[in-house]
């Protein structure tokens, strides 16, 4: 899981470097009728198995770097919700909850993103309401929260989010 962590960290590095040059050309060349690199990045499409993490992590970077407006930080924070049932995958989510749960617990800086996705969107959305729990009202007033997922998870995430004062995203995989 780590290393699935680490490549979406990267991946997301990456996108926010290319985003990054592209802006800069584009405010040194006014007339320029160029594209942002979010825009001109080709599709990369939704992978078919829930465990093909190096194509999950593939997917939710473009997703996410398709909403990184209003974004002041260096680099958002993404989590790739690990999928399924087995011991394995339930100890991963715990970790990943309680690295969630520490985040919030501290607090974030307003202008930073935090991005959650994964192939199985009613877990991403279990994880997302667990990690938000305990956040105190307002406490998140200026952050992004992007929740990649399905439609029928999202009054979950927003009546769970809401008093936190985050900003709420949502990208209907």
């Amino acid at each position: 899981m780590r290393k699935s962590l680490l490549s979406l960290a990267l991946a997301m590095g990456g996108l926010l470097a290319i985003t990054g040059c592209s802006q800069h050309d584009q405010s040194s060349d006014q007339s320029s009728d160029q594209t942002p690199a979010a825009a001109a990045q080709p599709a990369v499409t939704k992978p078919t198995d829930v465990n093909d993490a190096a194509g999950w992590n593939k997917y939710l970077a473009y997703l996410v770097s398709q909403h990184l407006d209003g974004m002041t930080a260096a680099q958002p924070f993404a989590y790739l919700v690990t999928p399924g049932d087995s011991d394995e995958a339930k100890a991963a989510r715990d970790r990943q909850l309680q690295t969630v749960q520490d985040t919030v617990s501290r607090g974030v800086i307003p202008g930073q993103l935090l991005a959650f996705g994964g192939s199985q969107s009613a877990q991403t959305a279990d994880l997302v309401i667990a990690a938000f729990k305990d956040a105190k009202p307002g406490s998140f007033k200026g952050v992004i929260v992007v929740f990649i997922g399905d439609e029928t998870d999202r009054q979950r995430v927003t009546d769970a989010l809401q008093p936190t004062g985050a900003t709420l995203r949502y990208v209907v995989m």
